[in-house]
């Protein structure tokens, strides 16, 4: 690559905090913030094809049952779909009480007068006011000097002051945004918010929102981290603020600004499901909450089923889940590597013995079936995958319990399948190939029938007698050994001059019940050191066995 021709030189480094003594790097998340989803605000507005009336209806319960207390509910002077949703789910009273919905207003009066007017007849919610603050905003977008920016912030805190006044029947909060925040000078915005906070004059049981975002994403996370320090530090009345943090991904790190600035002391974080919203998207929430879900800490929200709320969010966004999204995507719990899937096989045992259930089960952070998955698709079958992988595969869809052996075998089959096909296989066309390989093999011998003749007491050796079907030629044969397997094997090799050794025999129950059958597995050798493996199954185990020994010849 040609250097030259990434022209960095036309950017600069953002600038850090003079902070000394930072406290959050030793600060340990041990309580979800107050969360606040941005799905039918800032996530809508986001979409190619916004959500009607209905799809916003649908959202809205969706995050109702998640367990979402506060929700950002459109920005209802920005359009009439806006306005009349937030009317709908008024006078319709579909706001639980527990839940307290959010408005979005910039700070200009005509407005704020509108987004008063949607939110007749509510019985709680917030006022999100925002104007721009950053220094480029001021001077290219506004044209306007510090003093005149921090005018419309008081201009506009004061006219939500009087219209809440006027709401004798509802509570009215506010919650203040100084919008792009992550490019705005620190003690000019602490400026800003300590201007709102003297006029709105909060107090410890009425508290005002300070919301903090990264509009667009300009730093590393821990110089966000520092930022959140430091106006918390320095904002005053701190006992009647809250303080938000609403991070956006530009720079694929939403997600831990979001975390680093709870533990620099944020107490309320915004975001989206899935992380939807403008250019790379808002927070995802579903990733925080699951994050600290999966540090033992109760997220207060509940994705114990993530297949559902991936439905909705379709249906309702028109969008896609990334398959390898965090804890949601259709691949985060599939390994296709063999050393992977082996570690998890046998992770998962182990953790099936524990007395004391505290999940450590390698390559996975969390208990798929705590967010509504299941196993079945952890291991999954490609040219990459090894013997552990398909070995679980086998048992834990199938209940064939393979040797550790006879592992490598069949690994090796189904690597050459993949190999040719180039795609993965089903759990399905993995049993195909073992029935194939080593159940229904059509080989040079079949098993006519078997009996156990009689057995010698003197001799203490066993006698059967069986029929083969050699190609064309069904033979009888009667031979006697140390057991029903040993006097077939010594009929076979006698019979047709076969040479060979036992090297490994195992068996165990398919099925639970009277009417299981049985498995057999026999791994021999011949002469020349060739190792082959056979599978038999049957009701009687001694017949299964004997089926797995024609199964190992015949694959000889």
């Amino acid at each position: 690559m040609h250097t030259d021709k990434m022209r960095f030189q036309r950017y600069k480094q953002y600038p850090a905090v003079e902070i000394n003594n930072r406290k959050w790097p030793d600060n340990p998340i041990i309580k979800a913030p107050i969360w606040c989803s941005v799905d039918l605000r800032d996530g809508n507005q986001a979409l190619s094809v916004p959500m009607n009336i209905e799809e916003k209806i649908k959202m809205f319960e969706l995050l109702v049952s998640i367990g979402f207390k506060q929700i950002e509910v459109g920005f209802p002077s920005a359009s009439e779909v806006e306005y009349q949703f937030v009317r709908k789910i008024i006078a319709e009273q579909l706001i639980p009480d527990d839940v307290t919905i959010q408005v979005l207003t910039q700070a200009r009066a005509g407005l704020i007068k509108k987004t008063f007017e949607s939110l007749s007849g509510v019985k709680k919610a917030i006022v999100h006011l925002y104007n721009s603050t950053s220094k480029v905003q001021r001077e290219v977008v506004f044209r306007k000097n510090k003093q005149e920016i921090m005018a419309i912030a008081v201009e506009g805190t004061k006219l939500i002051k009087a219209l809440k006044s006027e709401m004798k029947n509802s509570d009215i909060f506010l919650e203040y945004t100084p919008e792009s925040f992550s490019g705005t000078e620190l003690d000019y915005a602490l400026e800003v918010c300590s201007a709102v906070i003297d006029i709105w004059a909060p107090s410890p049981e009425n508290k005002i929102i300070i919301n903090l975002p990264t509009t667009v994403e300009m730093s590393t996370p821990n110089i966000f981290a520092d930022r959140i320090e430091w106006f918390c530090r320095q904002i005053k009345n701190k006992q009647a603020v809250i303080i938000s943090v609403h991070t956006h991904n530009d720079r694929g790190t939403a997600v831990a600004s979001a975390e680093l600035a709870v533990m620099a002391g944020a107490q309320r974080v915004e975001g989206a499901l899935f992380g939807n919203g403008e250019r790379s998207g808002n927070m995802d929430i579903v990733t925080m909450a699951l994050n600290l879900f999966s540090q033992g800490v109760n997220p207060e929200l509940d994705f114990s089923d993530i297949n559902k709320i991936e439905q909705v969010y379709r249906k309702c966004t028109k969008m896609d889940i990334h398959p390898r999204h965090p804890y949601a995507g259709e691949l985060v719990y599939t390994a296709f590597s063999g050393s992977h899937q082996d570690a998890i096989n046998k992770g998962l045992k182990a953790q099936a013995k524990k007395e004391k259930d505290i999940w450590d089960v390698p390559y996975l952070p969390i208990d798929p079936k705590d967010v509504g998955r299941t196993y079945e698709a952890i291991i999954r079958i490609n040219s990459q995958s090894g013997k552990g992988g398909i070995a679980y595969i086998m048992e834990n869809d199938w209940g064939f319990k393979l040797p550790q052996e006879m592992q490598p075998e069949f690994a090796r089959l189904i690597q050459t399948k993949t190999e040719r096909i180039g795609n993965e296989l089903s759990t399905q066309e993995i049993k195909n190939c073992f029935d194939a390989e080593y159940i229904n093999c059509q080989g040079r011998f079949q098993l006519k029938s078997y009996v156990v003749h009689s057995e010698n007491e003197d001799l203490k050796k066993t006698v059967v007698c069986f029929a083969i079907q050699d190609r064309e030629q069904e033979i009888l044969i009667i031979a006697k050994g140390n057991g029903p397997v040993d006097a077939f094997v010594c009929g076979i090799k006698n019979q047709f001059n076969i040479s060979f050794d036992m090297i490994s025999y195992s068996e165990h129950s398919l099925a639970c019940g009277s009417d299981a059958q049985a498995v057999a597995y026999i791994g021999i050798k011949s002469v020349q050191g060739y190792c082959v493996f056979g599978v038999g199954i049957d009701a009687n185990i001694s017949i299964a066995s004997i089926k797995a020994v024609l199964s190992a010849i015949n694959r000889l």
